[in-house]
């Protein structure tokens, strides 16, 4: 079972992780928050969007545009697939690491909808 892993930043705001059952970060929230309720508001808003979402996938010629909230599938600058995860306001709330084929970037979103519904909620606030 996946965990949502909120620490404090160099800034001193709240971040967060969420990670699989074996302990490898499969998405990282996208902003710094000034209170751990608003941190937690960004963990809950990944909770509701992730399995609801619809899927746009930005690497196939003349994709069509998803509404929101959605998950983007596109490449980066490297050549990698990637992801993001949109809420309803278009406000991006999740971004995962780059994957070398389609089918890796793919998984990491599964793994995500499996996960971060029925997350735990951790504070690892010291070191």
């Amino acid at each position: 079972m996946g965990k949502f892993v909120i620490s404090k930043d160099k800034k001193g705001e709240f971040r967060f992780v969420l990670k699989a059952g074996n302990g490898e970060v499969i998405a990282n929230g996208t902003e710094g928050y000034s209170s751990m309720a608003s941190c937690k508001n960004g963990i809950a808003s990944i909770q509701k969007n992730c399995t609801i979402a619809n899927m746009e996938d930005q690497t196939v010629e003349g994709f069509e545009t998803a509404k929101n909230p959605k998950w983007e599938i596109y490449k980066d600058k490297a050549g990698e697939f990637r992801f993001r995860l949109k809420a309803s306001n278009g406000e991006i709330i999740a971004t995962g690491e780059g994957y070398k084929a389609k089918a890796g970037c793919m998984n990491g979103i599964d793994s995500i909808k499996r996960n971060a519904p029925e997350a735990e909620i951790v504070e690892k606030l010291e070191d």
